[in-house]
């Protein structure tokens, strides 16, 4: 993956333009368990598993040009790598380490004091059916050894959009500052409401490192959990009054996580886990429910008793008086 930003200043600009952006918003895990660790290991399981890395450069606050998008390396010295070792219970053996980019050494780059931002993110296109939805980036993260810094390096975690009909300018830039989080495990959210303004643009999800004249800029990130955030349903306290679905908890879980819901009155219900696909996996609850709080509990298992890979779920309740549904997690 290395490469010189001097290769693509007379694109810079039409290397603005985001690039094989997935369609529709769709829920994304990433525990990186399994994955190689650097570039021997497995160069490509960053980029096979829909990671894209792009540079910007600066000149103090002033925008130079940009260069990617590139499939996200998993090497030392651009961008990004998984790493093994830094992870604490609930973090497991291998991480997302994400940095600077300092490959580019150029004449505008990490040697001569220009600012290199180097992002490391998914992407995906806002469709009509995505408004209405609240979308949640919820992670783990602890920050790296900056001991050596002399120049203010900068972290963000983000959730972007960008609007690709009026030059490619970003429309929303929502962040979780982890620049000077603590070295040990802690997690971190934020959400994006989907409104109409939104259908055609680009919107991303991941992080960013702000570094020059080599500055160190390692933050760990795992446990890192896109999907739909059900913001307008109930809380986590005691379920009362209408139809509710509560949240899963744990979530994150690795044995069996816990679902309280909630009926007005007597009646049928049925509340079942589903897979990104839609696939119903396994029946938590079916027959008639009295009015009032009930609970159910998953045990990570499909209805065939076969334990259920790691990945993203929905728990949906389903009854006469409507359907209300909830993300959760499953980690092996």
């Amino acid at each position: 993956m290395a490469r010189r930003a001097t290769l693509v200043l007379a694109a810079a600009l039409l290397c603005l333009a985001p690039v094989a952006a997935e369609a529709a918003l769709a829920p994304y895990l990433g525990t990186f368990e399994g994955f190689g660790i650097g570039e021997v290991g497995a160069p490509n399981s960053l980029s096979l598993d829909g990671w894209l890395a792009y540079g910007n450069v600066f000149n103090g606050t002033t925008w130079v040009y940009g260069y990617g998008p590139y499939p996200a390396p998993n090497d030392g010295a651009a961008f990004c790598a998984v790493t093994s070792g830094q992870g604490g219970d609930q973090q497991g053996t291998n991480q997302l380490a994400v940095y600077s980019d300092y490959n580019n050494q150029s004449p505008q780059g990490h040697a001569t004091g220009y600012r290199v931002e180097a992002n490391v993110y998914h992407e995906y296109t806002v469709e009509a059916a995505d408004v209405g939805t609240t979308w949640k980036l919820q992670f783990d993260a602890k920050h790296g050894d900056w001991s050596g810094a002399l120049f203010n390096p900068t972290a963000v975690a983000f959730i972007k959009t960008i609007d690709p009909n009026n030059g490619w300018a970003m429309t929303n830039f929502i962040t979780v500052n982890t620049t000077a989080i603590p070295e040990t495990w802690n997690t971190y959210s934020i959400t994006i409401d989907v409104i109409p303004a939104l259908v055609g643009q680009f919107m991303q999800f991941g992080f960013a490192s702000n570094a020059t004249y080599n500055d160190p800029t390692v933050v760990f990130y795992d446990n890192i959990v896109w999907d739909e955030d059900n913001a307008t349903g109930v809380g986590d306290g005691p379920l009362a009054g209408g139809l509710a679905l509560g949240a899963a908890a744990p979530n994150p879980f690795q044995r069996s996580t816990r679902v309280a819901f909630a009926m007005p009155q007597r009646g049928s219900a049925d509340v079942s886990v589903y897979d990104v696909t839609g696939r119903r996996v396994a029946t938590l609850f079916q027959g008639e429910a009295q009015a009032g709080p009930h609970s159910a509990t998953w045990d990570g298992r499909a209805s065939d008793g076969s334990l259920a890979p790691s990945g993203v779920y929905r728990v949906v309740l389903q009854s006469a008086a409507g359907r209300q549904s909830r993300g959760i997690v499953l980690r092996r």
